[in-house]
């Protein structure tokens, strides 16, 4: 028997990695020595493992450069109308695989690697994500960036460069402690500071009323310093920019007449203003009013316009002037895409720039802003809704307070003339709330402030039109969209899962990565013996690496032959990923019960942060934990059932745990979880959906069939029922036996003989005021899962499930989510022209 290959046998074997053209590997290896020697010649002898990491990213940075100022002159010279995706989260993970792949150079780089004795997967672990994110939303922005690039359009993405981002992830003694994420302290090779586009963000002051309008004085001014990321798109030589504001003291901070004397307090004070960029807040789903909060928003829309209107007025448009110097056709050349209320303040703030600033009647203003922008509505959560009190906007934002009354008028007076006497309806429209604080609905501001809104899928879309922004669609229907979100294919099939984009690749060619609806095509192969026979072998393979991974990483044994139970995500109680555990407890006392029966071995996975102040997430992370130490040291169990918690779920994370994942958890309380992206990356991967029908799911199910997705369940019309009716627990606690023992277990303390205690409050919260209704979708979750064991049993049936999923999954890439904003949002068309690159002249 020929012994078995080595990785980079394997990953040489693979096409769609791009060819190693030997000119390409002999100029790799001497660009990373080169730059290796000058790490080097700097300050020391040896090399270790991050020197070689920074010397190749540093090689491939090379390589984009050129592409970089050759799309940024491109667009200088054609002026296409510029999108600018406003986003408080970016959630990035790593960045040099994904620039191999898009510039087509992994197999070279892999070779010449290797060739230099070392190997190229070890390199890529030593990089930090960029974990500028929560979750969904900022992920979403991530895949987005990808998508406009590859789709050839003139994007920005527009954030915060967080020193510290999302958290890390310690468990210690089952509890989630966290750590700062010091991501920046090695340096970060991909980002280039532009301190020549430094720009003022004014804060406090007051309003002036002076005979030209009214003056902004007074203010405390923090300078935002704008660092570039480079963005390239999938072979196609377009590299865009992702720029990332910090916040920086001016030099004079506190040094005022008024100050002096303590030269040294003024020159630490200058921190106050520096930790605006400081720190992401870890919350998912949640509004947390605090100042620093609102001084961020602030800060990313207020530097980010300014670097519109300077683009938009210095462009060159077919005409010799130097500048533009009417905001006519202003909205003609700038789309601004609001992800989420987070970046709302850019509505105010570019009404105050048209105003106070650029002399615009506000009528002509208002066209202008409405135009421009857009917004997107990621939650339907009441309490994740951003209602800023309005004494804070008094102290921080006095003259964006006014704006926002002038706005809340005008739209009010519009109002009562299409309802006279409607009083009621005022009142549920207006930007502000009444109440102990008075509040700005943030939401009500985009709704109005917009030109488009969209939800991200479509249960979610008709949710936001008949419930939450009913009164707005009653007036303006034309102004609501659906936007399902989308996943980029390069990142979540072509890197995290090579042996899968391959044997697809052989069957239907490399298109499909740059339209994913070529996916139907494998339907033609569902019958295919080799093929299912491939598909399988693939998976096993990403289970047996995964497997490996997590004992090297953790010491735990997993027994690969098991159902790969996985749910990663953040943690949230309308996520429900009690459920799960109730699930596993359950599965528990069926073995104990019977312990000589067969059961379809399983091993169970959970991941996901809470946020820091979120007592409930934390407890579900304990109950989990505490329910894997009574499990996996069960010698009557075996290795028929293994639960395990995955430590710091993050980007790179998933890219190893998503390919080995068997079947995927998506059990929201249908209404509640807006789209979900998880989904898709699961699907596009070959695992297998158990999911209420909620989010994406709806959407899934209706592009595979039904049949093939383990739907369970009460739909949105059950839950609005039973909200009627009122949700009463302990009538499914006294229904279901296995349901009461479970919840006996753990409220008696036998996931937790040393505090008993522990979990009372949970069980409490579950029998009497569990908004999520996690027992009114237990008896369908339970048989639905033995549904999933019992296809399991028949490995060929369930890999052709597996292949009409990822046939069917084509819909959600984030290509054709963005294809669809750019069309009926951002009024642009996708280009699929290929930019020449930099070795070519230009015509």
């Amino acid at each position: 028997m020929s012994k078995p290959l080595t990785d980079h046998e394997k990953r040489k074997q693979i096409s769609v990695r791009g060819i190693a053209g030997l000119g390409d590997v002999a100029e790799i290896k001497k660009s990373f020595n080169r730059h290796l020697h000058f790490t080097l010649v700097k300050d020391r002898n040896v090399a270790t493992p991050r020197d070689y990491y920074f010397a190749l990213a540093h090689t491939v940075r090379d390589h984009l450069v050129g592409r970089w100022i050759r799309t940024q002159q491109y667009y200088y010279e054609k002026d296409p109308k510029r999108i600018h995706y406003l986003s408080l989260e970016f959630y990035m993970g790593r960045t040099l695989q994904n620039t191999m792949i898009n510039l087509g150079l992994q197999n070279a780089c892999d070779e010449a690697i290797y060739q230099l004795g070392l190997d190229l997967e070890e390199l890529e672990e030593i990089e930090e994500d960029a974990g500028l994110g929560n979750g969904g939303l900022g992920r979403l922005a991530a895949c987005f960036l990808d998508s406009m690039a590859s789709l050839g359009l003139a994007a920005y993405g527009y954030g915060i460069r967080y020193e510290f981002g999302i958290f890390n992830q310690k468990i210690t003694n089952g509890w989630q402690v966290e750590e700062a994420d010091d991501w920046l302290r090695y340096g970060n090779p991909w980002e280039k500071a532009r301190p020549e586009y430094m720009l003022p963000v004014h804060f406090y002051g007051r309003v002036e009323q002076t005979h030209e309008g009214p003056k902004w004085v007074d203010t405390q001014v923090v300078l935002a310093m704008p660092y570039d990321t480079p963005v390239p798109g999938y072979k196609n030589n377009t590299v865009n920019t992702m720029r990332l504001w910090s916040a920086k003291a001016p030099n004079d901070f506190n040094l005022q007449e008024f100050n002096v004397g303590d030269y040294i307090q003024a020159v630490l004070d200058r921190n106050l203003a520096e930790n605006i960029s400081r720190v992401l807040y870890p919350n998912d789903n949640f509004f947390e009013g605090k100042e620093l909060r609102l001084k961020q928003e602030y800060f990313v829309v207020a530097a980010t316009l300014q670097d519109i209107i300077r683009r938009f007025k210095s462009s060159k448009f077919g005409c010799r002037d130097p500048v533009r110097t009417s905001f006519e056709a202003f909205s003609e050349k700038v789309a601004i895409q609001l992800n989420d209320t987070h970046p709302a303040l850019a509505i105010p703030e570019l009404m105050r720039i048209l105003v106070d600033i650029e002399r615009l009647d506000w009528e002509k203003a208002w066209e202008i802003t409405t135009k421009t922008c857009a917004y997107t509505n990621h939650t339907v959560l009441p309490e994740a809704l951003e209602r800023w009190p309005i004494y804070m906007f008094e102290k921080l934002l006095p003259r964006h307070l006014q704006i926002i009354y002038e706005i809340n008028q005008r739209h009010l007076d519009r109002v009562a003339a299409l309802y006279p006497g409607d009083s009621d309806r005022l009142c549920r429209m207006s930007l502000i709330e009444e109440g102990n604080p008075k509040r700005i609905n943030m939401a009500h501001l985009c709704v109005v402030g917009s030109h488009a809104v969209n939800g991200v899928a479509r249960i979610h879309s008709d949710i936001v039109k008949t419930t939450v922004f009913k009164d707005f669609c009653d007036i303006e229907p034309e102004k609501f969209q659906n936007k399902t979100n989308g996943i980029t294919p390069r990142r979540w099939l072509l890197l995290c899962n090579p042996g899968l984009a391959d044997i697809i690749a052989e069957k239907i060619g490399e298109e499909f990565l740059t339209d994913l609806f070529q996916l139907r095509k494998l339907l033609d192969f569902v019958d295919d013996s080799m093929f299912i026979r491939d598909v399988a072998n693939v998976k096993q393979e990403n289970k047996l690496k995964f497997a490996a991974y997590l004992e090297s990483e953790y010491k735990v044994n997993i027994n690969p032959e098991s159902i790969f139970d996985i749910q990663v995500k953040r943690i949230h109680e309308y996520k429900r990923q009690l459920l799960n555990c109730l699930h596993v407890i359950t599965l528990y006392n069926r073995i104990k019960k019977e312990p000589n029966k067969k059961f379809v071995p399983r091993t169970v996975m959970i991941g996901g942060k809470a946020a820091p102040g979120y007592h409930m997430a934390k407890m579900i992370i304990k109950l989990f934990t505490s329910v894997g130490e009574v499990v996996n040291h069960d010698p009557v169990v075996g290795d028929r059932l293994k639960v395990i918690f995955l430590e710091n779920y993050r980007v790179s994370l998933a890219e190893k745990v998503i390919p080995a994942a068997d079947l995927s958890e998506q059990i929201s309380t249908a209404g509640t979880e807006a789209s979900g992206t998880g989904n898709m990356k699961f699907m596009l991967n070959g695992a297998l959906t158990i999911g209420t029908m909620d989010g994406a799911n709806v959407e899934m199910a209706e592009e595979a069939g039904e049949e093939n997705l383990f739907i369970f369940g009460m739909r949105v019309e059950d839950v609005e029922a039973m909200d009627k009716k009122g949700y009463n627990a302990r009538e499914y606690y006294e229904r279901l036996p296995e349901l009461k023992q479970v919840i006996d277990q753990i409220s008696a303390g036998y996931f937790s003989p040393k505090e008993p205690e522990l979990f009372k409050d949970m069980v409490n919260m579950l029998m009497n005021h569990d908004r999520f209704k996690v027992f009114a979708d237990y008896e369908a979750y339970i048989s639905c899962q033995e549904k999933v064991n019992e296809l399991y049993r028949n490995p060929k049936e369930w890999t052709k499930k597996v292949i009409r999923n990822i046939a069917a999954s084509g819909k959600f890439s984030s290509d054709r989510t963005i294809a669809e904003y750019a069309r009926e949002i951002w009024g642009v068309e996708p280009s699929d022209v290929k930019i020449p690159p930099p070795n070519e002249p230009r015509e």
